[in-house]
């Protein structure tokens, strides 16, 4: 999905179509009055055109500036949908790829006594266990309970990469429509029909669930009440007109509240926010609510596991320290040969740096006496026989324990070597053989390229960084610093994450958090932007309000940044919406009052033609400026990370002086055209 979802650019032939009939359907008066501005337009539209029609017929009033008046009119409604079909048509095309993943599949679902029946897919209930073998898809969304197999999830995430899906862990939960590759699984389903998680993601993404936040409501009713103050004060121009001995027709009055209410940013606030959503789509992340992408573009604090987030998820080896009277590379060779069996990524990290650094390749030894002896909980190392030799590598306590068991002596040397790699943040792996310690071998988590600038933004934008870690203080302060975040939680519990979030929040902070397991769900549930990664269990995705399809907990980091590209793109185009009024006042007001008050000519400083070509140049440049503005809704404007003062004085700059003076130059060049063309 996410290789399509970036494949559908905005310009779409197909989505443009579609977008171009939705415009013409959402002229609906059902649908127009959840808009007020937009409402109040299509009622001028309505009567302008009832005004045209009669002067035509009786031969009254000026029916070609009446024409064209409506024309405009009914032009600035449908461009106004247009843009909200436009931000819907992507969800759409979206779904629609997602809808042909749907299977007609069969279900073998065991009853009792482990019988086995085959079933529509479709038949399956909650709580039917099902078993699924390789190559077969899965028909339902459900947790394993047994069984683990390889599963093909390209149809849900576009990722082409299978996945381990297993009974009793994290990573138990499996999607319906996806396919089991290889082995088997037995699982319990989670979801009726209609309610399964493809059924979400569809609803989702073409927009069939977007409830308006709270954000968007607030300036919906801040545009209706100005709205509503423009009608009035338009009402009472026409007794003001006739006490100064004039007439305003209709049409100009009409025209002139078109104009003054904020109807550019009427026109394109549903789209923007239909389109922040999408972004998130595009990024492969799907918010169970507008609120959760309009929250995240106001958090205050991010809270990161340190695992596989901040850092590369893995351990690696990254020095040899021997003892005394032992050289690195003979601890090197013995700690590579310890390791030749262990498929860890611990492991294989130390047979890469003994080769990297010392030269010493991996040696073959099948035609030898080799006996690997594999890690145990019990034991806490691992090592291999060879030659007579015995080499272990493993926790010092553990291998501490097996020297002086064979009749061997710990050095303090070797303790304090152990000190210094714990109080660094890694973890020291003693390597011995028989009753000799060798040295350590230090394996560190590894912090991700790039993290410590990606944090300095975040601060830079005023969000603090906290880290989480079930390792021990030294360990955690150690890659905190190293990273740069602002402050960790060690040895966190789930009831610690809890009472961190709690006291954030009653500091009036927003907290956006990831997780994947059971013991997340209610750290996501209380955070205000909760995103449950798709591998983790079904509490975890029930618990927060956005999903991860990729899985990739630093996805966080992206997620802040589109909320707040949707806050920003929301402010700037009301700025700038709120500040083209300014070059309508000029135009139209002098036009309807000139011929009582011949003083006002002193504010038309465009010099625009006639009253007539001035009142058409700013409804015919209400209407363009929608247009013009429909791709800067859609993409969004560019994210910097600044500061909330430092974003308040670049749309101030660019939007409120820019929509000031844009009016100006586009109204007066309509005009021209105008007066060229002989329309007004």
């Amino acid at each position: 999905m996410a290789e399509r979802a970036r494949t559908i650019s905005i310009w779409d032939p197909g989505i443009v179509g579609q977008a171009m009939l939705g415009s013409f359907r959402k002229l609906d008066p059902r649908i127009q009055v959840k808009n007020p501005v937009m409402f109040i337009v299509e009622v001028g539209s309505l009567l302008t055109t009832i005004i045209f029609i009669h002067d035509l017929a009786a031969g009254t009033g000026r029916p070609l500036f009446t024409g064209q008046v409506a024309v405009w009119l009914w032009f600035t409604v449908l461009f106004a949908n247009f843009a909200e079909a436009m931000a819907e048509g992507r969800g759409k095309a979206q779904a629609d790829t997602l809808r042909k993943t749907r299977t007609e599949a069969v279900a073998h679902r065991l009853t009792a006594g482990d019988r086995m029946d085959t079933v529509p897919a479709a038949s399956l209930r909650k709580n039917d266990v099902v078993m699924v073998r390789a190559g077969e898809f899965i028909p339902a969304d459900g947790e394993i309970i047994e069984g683990v197999a390889s599963v093909d999830e390209s149809a849900i995430t576009g990722e082409s990469a299978p996945v381990i899906r297993e009974s009793g862990g994290d990573r138990s939960a499996v999607t319906g429509g996806t396919r089991v590759i290889s082995d088997w699984i037995k699982m319990r389903v989670t979801s009726d029909p209609g309610h399964t998680f493809l059924d979400r993601m569809i609803a989702l993404v073409e927009g069939a669930e977007r409830q308006k936040t709270p954000n968007e409501i607030a300036l919906n009713i801040l545009l209706a009440v100005l709205t509503l103050i423009f009608l009035l004060v338009v009402v009472t121009l026409q007794p003001f007109a006739y006490y100064a001995g004039t007439e305003i027709p209709i049409p100009v009055l009409i025209a002139l509240l078109v104009c003054l209410i904020p109807t550019t940013i009427g026109a394109l606030i549903s789209a923007i926010g239909i389109a922040g959503m999408d972004r998130l789509v595009q990024h492969n992340v799907l918010a169970m609510s507008g609120r959760a992408v309009e929250a995240a573009g106001d958090v205050n604090t991010l809270l990161l596991d340190k695992t596989g987030t901040i850092t590369l998820g893995n351990r690696q080896a990254t020095e040899f320290v021997p003892v005394a009277g032992v050289t690195e590379g003979e601890l090197a060779d013995a700690a590579q040969l310890a390791s030749l069996a262990d498929e860890t990524p611990e492991g294989r990290s130390i047979v890469v740096l003994a080769k990297e650094k010392y030269l010493i390749r991996g040696r073959e030894l099948a035609d030898k006496e080799a006996a690997f002896v594999p890690f145990s909980a019990q034991t806490r190392m691992s090592g291999i026989n060879l030659d007579g030799r015995e080499i272990r590598k493993g926790a010092a306590e553990s291998i501490g324990a097996y020297v002086r068991a064979n009749g061997g002596v710990v050095s303090p040397e070797l303790q304090t070597i152990v000190d210094r790699i714990a109080r660094a943040g890694g973890t020291p792996l003693v390597v011995a053989e028989r009753m000799r310690p060798l040295g350590v071998v230090h394996l560190k988590d590894i912090v991700k390229g790039g993290m410590r600038q990606r944090f300095v933004a975040l601060r830079a934008m005023g969000i603090e960084t906290i880290m989480i870690t079930g390792d021990n203080p030294l360990t955690a302060a150690s890659i905190a610093k190293e990273a740069g975040v602002d402050d960790f939680l060690a040895q966190a519990t789930p009831e610690d994450k809890m009472a961190l979030i709690r006291r954030e929040q009653s500091e009036g902070k927003l907290v956006a958090m990831t997780g994947d397991g059971t013991n997340d769900a209610p750290a996501l549930a209380q955070a205000d932007v909760g995103v449950a990664m798709n591998t983790g269990t079904t509490a975890a995705k029930e618990a927060g309000n956005m999903v991860d399809l990729d899985s990739n907990p630093t996805k966080l980091i992206e997620i802040v940044e589109i909320g707040k590209q949707l806050l920003m793109t929301r402010g700037a185009l009301t700025t700038f919406s709120i500040s083209n009024d300014v070059a309508k006042y000029f135009a139209i007001i002098p036009a309807m009052f000139i011929l009582a008050f011949p003083q006002l000519e002193a504010l038309n400083v465009m010099r625009l033609a006639t009253p007539e070509s001035a009142i058409l140049s700013a409804v015919i440049f209400n209407a363009l400026i929608i247009v013009a503005l429909i791709p800067l809704a859609l993409r969004g404007i560019a994210y910097k990370p600044l500061g909330a003062a430092a974003i308040l004085r670049r749309n101030l700059l660019i939007y409120g002086v820019g929509g000031v003076l844009l009016p100006f130059v586009g109204i007066k060049a309509i005009d021209v055209f105008l007066a060229a063309v002989g329309l007004a």
